[in-house]
C-alpha cells in the first residue's frame, strides 16, 4: 500500500504533460477535532493518490489545511473523498483565479502540531468565538467606513506585491509574529474601531479573529474565504476591487494577478515589478522580486555571489554547501542586504505602474521531446536527451521549468551526438545555442 509520494517533480511533470488533461488548483481548510491525525493522513493519501491529486497538505488534531492540484475531470470524485468526513461536508473549495498544470508536482501530506503555526495556546481562549464573516461587497462597504482599521495578516513578501487599500501590512515573516505586533499597535482602539482583517484563503483570520476578540476588541470582522474568494466574487458580481496588485500563492505560480496595478519594485534595480522568483543557487533559494532584465543579467540569482556559485561545477557547489546549515537559508523570504530595493511594512497605497490588460492566451499545442542534461556556461549551449519525438532544424520549441519559466525559440542549428545534423531521433543527445541558462529540471517541447 503506497502512503508516500514516489515520483520526483520532474517525473510527475512529464506524466502530467503526457496525460494532456486540464488540472485545477484549489485550496481549502477546516478546523475540527481529529483524534488520530496519522490515520486521517494515511486515509487521505490513499484516496487522493488514486485520483492523481497533488499538493501540500497539513493535518493536525485541530483540522486540515490544504493547497492542491487535481485533474478537472476528477473534481466530483475528489469532493466525495471529503464528504466521507462530517466536518468537510459542503466545504468551500477556493479555486485559483489562474490555472497552471504544474502548480504542484507532488502529493505531500504532513502531520503537524498545528495546521497554521500561530504560537497560540488554544486552551486560553475560545477559538470558536470568531469574528463576523463578510462577503466581498460587505467587505468593501466596511472598508470605506472611516471608523474601520483594516489589517493584512499575511507576511511581508505576500503583502508587498498586493494588498487592500489602506491596510496595515506588518513587516513580519511568520503569522505568529504579527499577532502581538498588531495587538500592541491597536491597543487604544479596542472599544470604538471596526477591526477588519484578511488573509489569502481565510484560515489565518479564523484563529486571529477569535484571538483578538479575546484580547478585548469589540467589533471584529474577517473576509470570508480570504482574497481568493473575494476575487471570485468581484469577478462574478462585477464588484469594484479594493485589492490592488497580485495575490501571492504558495505553489509554483507564486502569484495570481487580481488587478493590473503593480505596487512593488524589482529588488535589484528598482523598476516597477511584482514577479517573485527563487534564487537559482541551490544553497540559497532566496525568494525575491526580479524583473526580466535583471533575470537575464543575473540568471535568476539574487546576488553576484550566487551568480558565481551557479557557474561552478556541480561537485564544487556541493563541496561549498557541505557541513553548513544551508537548510536555514533555503526559501528565506526576501530579507537580504544584497536586495537594494526591498520594501517591507509601510507599503505604497498607489500603484507604481500598470501591466498590459490581461488577454486570453491560446493554449500551446506541444509534444514533449526530452529533458535537459547539461548547460555549457561559457559557450551558452544547452544539452538535451531526445526521449519521445524527433526534432529538426527550423522547429519551434518551448523550454519550460520551475526556474526558467517558459521560453520559446526556433532551432537554427542542431548538433546530434556531437555532429551537425538536420534531424535528431529518439535516443540522440543534442546540443544547440541558447540565449538563456537552462536547468536540469527543464523540459524540451516541440510546438506543433
Amino acid at each position: 500500500m503506497q502512503l508516500y509520494n514516489k515520483l520526483s517533480a520532474e517525473e510527475r511533470a512529464i506524466l502530467i504533460d503526457e496525460a494532456g488533461k486540464q488540472r485545477l488548483t484549489l485550496s481549502f481548510y477546516a478546523y475540527a477535532k481529529i483524534s488520530d491525525p496519522k490515520k486521517f493522513r494515511d486515509e487521505l493519501f490513499i484516496a487522493w493518490n488514486a485520483l492523481d491529486a497533488l499538493g501540500r497538505i497539513y493535518v493536525a488534531n485541530e483540522g486540515i489545511n490544504a493547497q492542491m492540484s487535481i485533474p478537472a475531470e476528477n473534481l466530483e470524485e475528489f469532493r466525495e473523498t471529503l464528504e466521507v468526513y462530517d466536518f468537510m461536508k459542503n466545504i468551500r473549495l477556493n479555486v485559483a483565479v489562474e490555472q497552471d498544470d504544474h502548480s504542484f508536482l507532488k502529493l505531500t501530506i504532513k502531520v503537524r502540531h498545528k495546521i497554521v503555526a500561530d504560537g497560540l495556546n488554544d486552551e486560553t481562549f475560545d477559538v470558536t468565538d470568531k469574528g463576523i464573516h463578510l462577503k466581498a461587497q460587505e467587505f468593501n462597504e466596511l472598508l470605506e467606513n472611516t471608523n474601520t482599521i483594516v489589517v493584512d495578516f499575511r507576511n511581508h513578501y505576500e503583502s508587498e506585491v498586493g494588498h487592500f487599500e489602506g491596510a496595515i501590512t506588518p513587516d513580519v515573516e511568520t503569522f505568529r509574529e504579527s499577532l502581538p505586533i498588531i495587538n500592541e499597535q491597536l491597543k487604544d482602539f479596542k472599544e470604538d474601531k471596526n477591526l477588519l482583517m484578511y488573509c489569502t484563503g481565510g484560515i489565518r483570520c479564523e484563529k486571529a479573529s477569535a484571538y483578538f476578540k479575546h484580547q478585548g476588541f469589540k467589533n471584529v470582522y474577517q473576509l470570508e474565504g480570504g482574497i481568493i474568494e473575494y476575487t471570485r466574487q468581484i469577478k462574478e458580481e462585477n464588484i469594484e476591487s479594493k485589492f490592488i496588485g497580485k495575490n501571492f500563492v504558495f505553489d509554483q505560480r507564486l502569484g495570481e494577478r487580481i488587478t493590473e496595478d503593480i505596487v512593488s519594485q524589482c529588488h535589484q534595480c528598482g523598476k516597477p515589478c511584482d514577479n517573485h522568483t527563487n534564487c537559482a543557487n541551490d544553497a540559497c533559494h532566496l525568494l525575491f522580486i526580479q524583473c526580466d532584465d535583471c533575470k537575464a543579467v543575473m540568471e535568476n540569482c539574487c546576488s553576484s555571489e550566487c551568480l558565481e556559485i551557479i557557474h561552478l561545477p556541480v561537485d564544487e557547489q556541493i563541496k561549498l554547501r557541505r557541513g553548513k546549515e544551508v537548510g536555514n537559508k533555503v526559501f528565506r523570504k526576501g530579507k537580504s542586504e544584497s536586495l537594494l530595493f526591498k520594501n517591507s511594512g509601510d507599503l505604497p497605497q498607489k500603484p507604481l505602474a500598470k501591466t498590459e490588460p490581461a488577454t486570453v492566451r491560446k493554449k500551446i499545442e506541444k509534444v514533449l521531446v526530452g529533458k535537459a542534461e547539461h548547460y555549457y556556461t561559457k559557450s551558452k549551449i544547452a544539452q538535451f536527451l531526445i526521449a519521445n519525438a524527433e526534432l529538426s532544424v527550423g522547429d519551434k520549441v518551448l523550454i519550460s521549468g520551475p526556474t526558467t519559466g517558459e521560453q520559446e525559440l526556433v532551432i537554427s542549428q542542431l548538433f546530434v551526438n556531437g555532429n551537425y545534423c538536420e534531424t535528431a531521433k529518439v535516443g540522440d543527445q543534442i546540443t544547440f545555442e541558447i540565449p538563456f541558462r537552462i536547468r536540469l529540471s527543464d523540459k524540451l517541447y516541440k510546438i506543433l
